[in-house]
């Protein structure tokens, strides 16, 4: 068999058992890719020795720069939803405004409390706050809780310390504070749509009403006595970490490279070094200066990470398995390949994670996957920009989701909802921001080129 139509068999053939041992088999993802991976080594021809010693290196390689972004990241929201910083943020956007604004400011609370926290956690937090609202204006859950699920799935999406999009930010080489700043073009006009605007036009479908007295336990309320972060603190602590970085990003361009003013926005610029000030920031202004001792502050900081042990095992063997495509050399193939391509790599890569994102379920595992056969594009386009990249694989892993993705089911099970409600809200909601963020990238990229 050529050499070259060996690999990509052996390649095709990686990603189709990947798929098989997730959607049929049910295995935990980290141990898929891990099997799926060194299998891939071994079957095609390399030492056992070499394997495990690529798998490894492409483990560590992925965690040495995600690893701590998504940490502090985690951190960050866990202290803000534990001193109930992101309640102030949500009832102050919220308020007693009329019904026809809530979808709106229920977005707009969303997407800013989004930004540093996993999507399930925030979502299970703010879930109680849904139903508030809708007894508070006599609506269907659905006008409420489609905006929340629009606005915290636009930031779990396309913007880093999310885990997904800070993986292909350090796959493909690309510069955290450009890639929030595309990003947040990008996400703030796609919450719109996909929230307020696509609620008004599908509520004709949202069908029967759920029981507002069957949710969760209401939201969090304010007792006298009982210590609260206040507004401005929390709002600083969320906007923090893309500030600086945006701030950095802007000063690189206008510094010259080794004086000591292009070292300090070359800091602010540092994902790592930027949320880490927001952490410490929030660690203060938030826990201790609201009221709370530092045991309580300890506490909500790890309940913070409790979550992101899974998460971080799969970031790691994804960049095994990314590692083993390369040293199978199906890097080299795609570059050698992928210059005479016709399509637009953008739309390859968002191609890609997205047909990944319907076999596979996560977003997270799709844009792991995606990141091994995405890269080399990077190499055979050097035109192209890593940040647009970075969004075009996002944008295509959060594509179709359904009855393989842990987020169709939370939000069907939170809000009482059938499958059939389920899939003409969620999935539709889901399959519009992907295109969304796929138009958006080409937007970008015909205006800076």
């Amino acid at each position: 068999m050529n050499s070259e139509l060996f690999i990509f068999s052996m390649a095709a053939g990686a990603i189709v058992l990947l798929i098989v041992l997730i959607t049929k088999l049910k295995l935990n993802p980290f141990l898929a890719l891990t099997i799926t991976a060194i299998g891939l080594g071994i079957l095609s021809g390399v030492s056992s020795v070499e394997t495990i010693d690529s798998f490894a290196k492409g483990f560590g390689s992925a965690l040495a720069k995600t690893g701590p972004v998504i940490g502090l990241g985690t951190l960050l929201g866990g202290i803000l939803l534990g001193s109930g910083g992101a309640d102030r943020i949500a009832n102050a956007f919220i308020g007693k405004r009329p019904v026809q604004y809530a979808p709106w400011a229920i977005c707009a609370a969303a997407l800013l409390i989004g930004m540093p926290h996993l999507f399930d956690v925030s979502f299970i937090m703010l879930a109680p706050l849904v139903y508030t609202v809708a007894k508070r204006t006599n609506s269907h859950l659905l006008y409420i809780g489609l905006p929340l699920a629009a606005g915290l799935y636009v930031s779990h999406g396309l913007l880093p310390p999310h885990p997904a999009p800070t993986l292909a930010v350090a796959a493909f080489h690309a510069n955290t504070g450009l890639t929030i700043f595309y990003g947040l073009l990008i996400a703030i006009p796609v919450a719109v749509i996909c929230g307020p605007v696509f609620t008004k036009l599908i509520s004709p479908w949202f069908g029967p009403a759920p029981d507002l007295s069957a949710g969760p336990v209401g939201a969090r309320e304010i007792v006298e006595g009982q210590p609260q972060a206040s507004l401005t603190a929390s709002i600083i602590s969320v906007l923090l970490p893309p500030g600086l970085m945006l701030i950095g990003t802007l000063g690189l361009a206008y510094s010259s490279k080794g004086t000591a003013l292009y070292g300090f926005f070359n800091a602010l610029n540092n994902p790592i070094l930027s949320l880490l000030a927001a952490v410490i920031f929030a660690f203060f202004a938030l826990g201790l200066r609201s009221g709370f001792n530092l045991g309580q502050v300890q506490k909500m900081a790890g309940q913070g990470l409790a979550p992101l042990g899974a998460i971080v095992m799969i970031l790691g063997a994804g960049g095994g398995f990314k590692e083993m495509l390369t040293t199978i050399h199906l890097d080299v193939l795609i570059t050698h390949h992928a210059s005479g391509w016709a399509i637009n790599p953008l739309i390859l890569s968002w191609g890609i994670a997205a047909l990944l994102r319907i076999c596979l379920g996560s977003a997270t595992v799709a844009t792991v996957a995606a990141t091994g056969i995405v890269a080399p594009l990077a190499l055979a386009h050097p035109e192209l920009s890593p940040e647009l990249l970075v969004l075009a694989t996002a944008s295509g892993a959060v594509m179709l989701s359904h009855v393989n993705d842990s987020g169709f089911w939370l939000f069907k099970e939170y809000f009482q909802l059938t499958v059939a409600q389920t899939f003409r809200t969620w999935t539709l909601m889901l399959c519009l921001q992907s295109l969304l963020g796929l138009i958006g990238v080409l937007l970008i990229e015909a205006v800076i080129r």
